[in-house]
């Protein structure tokens, strides 16, 4: 027999250590293959987190541009509506200091003439037609008499002791005002109630 004949048992720990050696192979193949399938697996849910960004951010991006057209629509609207209830506002100043004179000229028509009484009932109708045409177009007089002074609509021409009054009330009408549409046109000229100066001491 050769000594390099290999007897059954070493035949049989060739094969066995052939085997393992196989195996150890074939582990760290499959190792590396579970290796790489889960770092592809780790890109794809970081692309998937990235599209969600993404997409988050578009979405936010057309709530915005949404919300933007929407307040431009609301601010257009606004601004349409204000030019129909305030395009009269320029003649409506222009308008009250020849109703003024009209109201002047008829307190002043005194005495008991025809022609008097004529020119009293032609300033009468004409105030009347003044009145309807303030009305149809929402003019509305500010008479405040006897009301608390409110600065956002009358002018205080003066102040001054009125027995009676509270202070701060509005005791005298110079010039009545007009609102068109709720804006102020012009303001109500008016006296203004003061308190009573108490007594000094020196006086007292």
């Amino acid at each position: 027999m050769s000594i390099d004949q290999e007897t059954p048992e070493s035949q049989v720990d060739s094969a066995v250590e052939s085997g393992a050696e196989t195996e150890i192979v074939n582990e760290e193949h499959a190792h590396t293959e579970v290796g790489e399938h889960e770092y592809t697996i780790e890109e794809l849910k970081q692309e998937l987190e990235e599209a969600k960004q993404k997409a988050h951010e578009s979405w936010d991006k057309a709530v915005r541009t949404q919300a933007e057209m929407e307040n431009l629509r609301r601010r257009t609207q606004k601004d349409l509506e204000d030019a129909h209830k305030f395009a009269l506002t320029s003649f409506g100043k222009a308008l009250l200091p020849v109703f003024d004179s009209l109201v002047l000229g008829l307190q002043a028509a005194t005495g008991d003439s025809e022609d008097v009484k004529k020119f009293r009932e032609g300033s009468d109708l004409t105030i009347k037609q003044f009145e309807a045409l303030f009305e149809k177009f929402n003019i509305v007089a500010i008479d405040p008499l006897g009301q608390p002074f409110n600065a956002e609509h009358h002018q205080a021409m003066m102040m001054q002791e009125v027995e009676g009054a509270e202070p701060n009330t509005v005791v005298n009408v110079f010039q009545k005002g007009y609102v068109l549409n709720g804006r102020l046109l012009r303001p109500a000229m008016v006296v203004v109630a003061k308190a009573a100066e108490k007594p000094s001491e020196d006086n007292a």
